[in-house]
């Protein structure tokens, strides 16, 4: 009998092929970003990545050969899909300011409760010294887009549409901290006997209520 072929040697640091392992990518990805939206992309290596996920940096390298590749794929998987929720609401009304906050408004409801990391991650990347994941945002996206909607506004003011003291580059700052971060604030307030009471409609209508009153030109 004639002895059987040895198998070749798996290369090193490839996970074995089993059951379960055909979302780790996907995995990794989501521990990545929380660990993005936590500690920041300069502090989010594939070795803390790997260690979060309890396997060998050498596994975690299949998937990810760099930390370049990893946030690239965080841009493109994770940051890409949630910002093209907001860029259609212009070019769909562009003459109707009202009804664009309004969507604004309810998208970032939908996306803070869809992706819970989307709350941590914008405040962190508004007031964070790392530039790492910004700069890569502008070199995979340019400022196009940005300016677009920046003279979108400028021209409503123009226009006698909305308040002509509103600055343009403030006012998705000031979505954000009326939706956004209360509403990521809120899973903490069910104990608070005066805050229990505040979800998502509430949140909702109140920063609705303020922006209506001072957009009105």
């Amino acid at each position: 009998m004639q002895d059987q072929p040895t198998p070749p040697a798996r290369r090193p640091g490839r996970p074995a092929a089993r059951a379960g392992q055909a979302n780790q990518r996907e995995r990794l990805l989501d521990i990545a970003l929380l660990l993005c939206a936590k500690h920041g992309a300069a502090e989010t290596t594939i070795a803390a990545v790997a260690r979060k996920a309890q396997m060998t940096p050498a596994a975690a390298h299949y998937y990810f050969k760099t930390r370049e590749q990893l946030l690239d794929s965080l841009l493109e998987e994770r940051f890409m899909p949630v910002r093209a929720t907001f860029e259609d609401v212009f070019e769909a009304h562009p003459d109707e300011p009202f009804t664009v906050i309004k969507l604004l408004v309810e998208r970032l409801m939908n996306i803070n409760s869809r992706y819970p990391w989307f709350g941590t991650f914008w405040l962190r990347e508004m007031i964070s010294e790392d530039d790492m994941f910004k700069q890569r945002v502008h070199l995979r996206m340019g400022r196009q887009q940005h300016m677009a909607m920046l003279d979108t506004v400028k021209r409503w003011q123009r226009d006698g549409l909305i308040n002509a003291q509103i600055d343009p580059m403030l006012l998705f700052t000031s979505l954000i901290g009326l939706t956004v971060f209360p509403l990521s604030a809120s899973v903490k307030w069910k104990d608070d006997p005066m805050r229990a009471h505040l979800g998502p409609q509430q949140i909702s209508d109140h920063a609705w209520a303020l922006l209506l009153r001072g957009l009105q030109p």
